[in-house]
């Protein structure tokens, strides 16, 4: 597949995607009905492929890797392991095959690398002096258990009637939206929980730890201090409030812990064939790695523009961006 015909690398040795980072047309006014309904139905869009195959694997995950609720009415070791090892291999399998045919592999070479060059096999930066060292050693030691922590609290909740239980039978609509709602719940408390691990104090003892990979990989996504894996996952907390289904909160906490990969591939593209690739830009949230202060959230809801962190990849942003540093003395 031809590159050039998506982007070119820039005066630096950057590849760019030629379309600016942007967002959904939900906000804008006055609304289009034409360009909301290729959001929500055209691919990539709001429901595939991304939206449509977390919600599959959180079914999948519910019905066939989850204890019953009955089981998990009091706490055990045996149910608690099960979720825990299951949390293990699906990191392993999804993030793994990311890395393995990205950066192993390396069936693509560079081509639609944002980052030309390679991870460095070795930097003092890193813990072990390796990036995928590092970044497997906080992905495993703290940010699957702290994910399995919070997931664990809430399946014993419903289990136990702490947390008001829907089901589709009872509430087919309300089931359904809940699964329409939770890119939302993601988006959302991954903005504001990510503006506030920028807050100095926390950046310097948390947040830096992920802010390492300037060049990340797939295993970077989840690679973060313990005290940003327990705020990064509170999102789920939500659901202590919210009548739902555990399908609703494994497909949140599925997406937080899986879903960061994707975003930190460092690929724009991923071919498919000689003729053809698919569309795996994060390219605002590559931005935010390589440049820190910007572009907190990636997804549909305009937050870094109602806030003023906003990058699109042009060089009017750029120069915002200079500017806003200019006038705070940085």
């Amino acid at each position: 597949m031809d590159e050039s015909k998506y982007g070119a690398e820039d005066s630096r040795g950057y590849w760019a995607p030629n379309k600016l980072v942007s967002y959904g047309p939900v906000f804008s006014w006055p609304p289009d009905s034409n360009a909301l309904f290729k959001f929500f139905f055209h691919v990539p869009g709001y429901f595939l492929p991304t939206n449509v195959l977390f919600a599959l694997l959180a079914t999948f995950i519910w019905a066939f890797l989850t204890p019953p609720l009955e089981t998990m009415q009091t706490l055990s070791t045996s149910w608690i392991l099960s979720i825990l090892l299951r949390n293990m291999v699906l990191a392993f399998f999804f993030i793994g095959a990311w890395h393995l045919w990205l950066y192993v592999w390396k069936k693509q070479a560079n081509k639609f690398k944002y980052n030309r060059n390679w991870p460095e096999q070795k930097s003092t930066v890193f813990t072990f002096n390796s990036q995928i060292s590092d970044n497997l050693f906080w992905t495993f030691i703290y940010g699957v258990p702290i994910w399995t922590a919070y997931e664990v609290v809430l399946l014993w909740g419903y289990a136990g009637g702490l947390i008001p239980l829907i089901s589709l039978n009872t509430n087919p609509i309300v089931f359904f939206l809940l699964f329409l709602l939770v890119p939302v719940i993601h988006e959302a408390g991954f903005f504001f929980i990510h503006r506030l691990l920028h807050w100095p104090p926390l950046y310097r003892i948390a947040h830096a730890v992920h802010h390492r990979n300037t060049n990340p990989g797939p295993w970077s996504g989840l690679s973060m201090h313990p005290i940003e894996h327990l705020l990064y996952f509170s999102t789920a907390l939500l659901f202590l409030f919210m009548p739902s289904h555990p399908i609703h909160m494994i497909n949140l906490l599925s997406r937080l812990g899986l879903g960061p990969s994707l975003g930190h591939t460092g690929f724009d593209r991923v071919d498919v064939s000689e003729n053809s690739s698919i569309n795996t830009s994060y390219y605002a949230h590559y931005l935010h790695h390589r440049f820190f202060e910007v572009n907190y959230a990636d997804g549909m809801i305009p937050l870094d523009k109602w806030f003023g962190s906003f990058h699109d990849g042009s060089p009017e942003a750029h120069e915002s961006m200079l500017a806003r540093r200019k006038r705070r003395g940085v």
